[in-house]
């Protein structure tokens, strides 16, 4: 398999320092190579207009800032420190599953918007995608926090592209439950702590509601929940489902991650199984097992 992480570095710095009116055409050259991680979008997909809706970098404000934070992350060294990370987490993957497909990856890492107060604020300035086969999708702002955990982020993603490849797991839409997602992010939070440890491998979001047992309860009466429409409101949390025109349900940011480390982690408890050896493990039977443990402890 082959890691290609782009240089959208060099890319994103052209732009900022670009002519108002060439950003648009060069942000579509940038990304035109990742395209394909639309490729489950209903019609043409107009890439800029993803960008922004994904919360990347605007194209006719906060240049200054920007420039900085781009400046920032490349001082960091996101790009190479995500090559890396993901390079020694196929190795670790392939040692505890050597019979997995492991797709070729292409990477897009870009900047975020600073205007935007959901990506800044409940979103802790970052947004990532790997449930495309294929391709990881890494946005940062450069919070200390965020940039402490450049490699845990790129590997979290990672394992949900690995979890979905052909030979794995199958996401149907017309079918699939909270409950699949909810112990995806857990299962990606734990392969993160299994390379990177507790402080840095939990997904940012979820960790103020680790311990929250009411959170735990209301996040585990939706597990059944079906249609992906509204799933943002029980994994996400309220704040992000508003955002996106979802329900609310009744939940904090984060909530379904906080759930889904819970779950997971009395799995891994119960079977002897690494976060690594349990990449394809079935979410019914995670579920299952994990609150066996629950009712037993009470």
């Amino acid at each position: 398999m082959t890691i290609t992480v782009l240089d959208t570095y060099t890319a994103m710095r052209e732009i900022l320092h670009a002519p108002h009116e060439r950003r648009a055409g060069l942000l579509r050259d940038m990304l035109e190579p990742a395209a394909n991680l639309y490729r489950y979008f209903p019609g043409e997909v107009d890439l800029v207009a993803m960008h922004a809706m994904g919360s990347g970098f605007p194209l006719d404000r906060d240049e200054d800032r920007c420039r900085e934070a781009l400046e920032a992350l490349h001082d960091a060294d996101a790009w190479g420190r995500v090559e890396r990370a993901l390079e020694e987490a196929v190795a670790v993957q392939l040692a505890a599953t050597p019979g997995i497909v492991v797709p070729d990856v292409t990477v897009l890492v870009v900047l975020g918007d600073p205007g935007d107060s959901h990506f800044m604020g409940p979103g802790l300035g970052m947004a990532a995608n790997g449930s495309v086969t294929g391709y990881l999708y890494l946005n940062f702002w450069p919070y200390p926090e965020n940039l402490a955990r450049v490699e845990a982020t790129a590997v979290h993603e990672l394992n949900h592209n690995l979890r979905y490849a052909p030979g794995g797991v199958v996401w149907n839409p017309a079918t699939v439950t909270v409950g699949e997602q909810v112990v995806s992010e857990g299962l990606a939070d734990a392969f993160a702590r299994q390379l990177y440890g507790d402080e840095l491998g939990y997904a940012r979001l979820g960790v103020p509601h680790l311990h929250d047992d009411a959170v735990f309860d209301k996040v585990v009466s939706g597990l059944g929940v079906t249609g992906m429409q509204n799933f943002a409101a029980w994994v996400h949390g309220d704040a992000t489902a508003i955002r996106y025109g979802g329900t609310p349900v009744g939940l904090p940011s984060g909530a379904g991650y906080a759930v889904g480390n819970r779950l997971v982690d009395a799995y891994l408890a119960v079977t002897g199984r690494t976060a690594a050896q349990a990449l394809h493990a079935d979410s019914r039977e995670v579920i299952d097992t994990a609150l066996r443990l629950r009712e037993g402890g009470r």
